[in-house]
């Protein structure tokens, strides 16, 4: 354990964040997930209103630094990519 001031200050901040980051990325796995399964069962809307959830999510987390952009970038994209090509299908 850290005995300096400064040490024990940047193991609460620490503390702190990774409990944030946590939380964060537990909301996006799940956001992420809902879009996943509503492609699988291949409802159109849900897909769509889970994806309208999911890219704030994403895009928050990685203004945070949670994720880096590039991986939030990567997973709206294909993300966008599946509900899109359930749309076409059912079209």
């Amino acid at each position: 354990m850290a005995n300096h001031k400064s040490a024990l200050k940047r193991h609460r901040q620490s503390l702190v964040r990774r409990t944030r980051n946590r939380a964060v990325k537990s909301l996006l796995k799940k956001s992420i997930k809902a879009v996943n399964v509503a492609v699988e069962q291949e409802s159109v809307e849900e897909a769509r209103a889970a994806l309208n959830v999911a890219i704030p999510t994403i895009s928050k987390a990685a203004t945070k630094g949670t994720i880096h952009k590039s991986n939030a970038s990567r997973k709206v994209s294909r993300l966008t990519r599946k509900v899109n090509a359930l749309e076409a299908a059912a079209k």
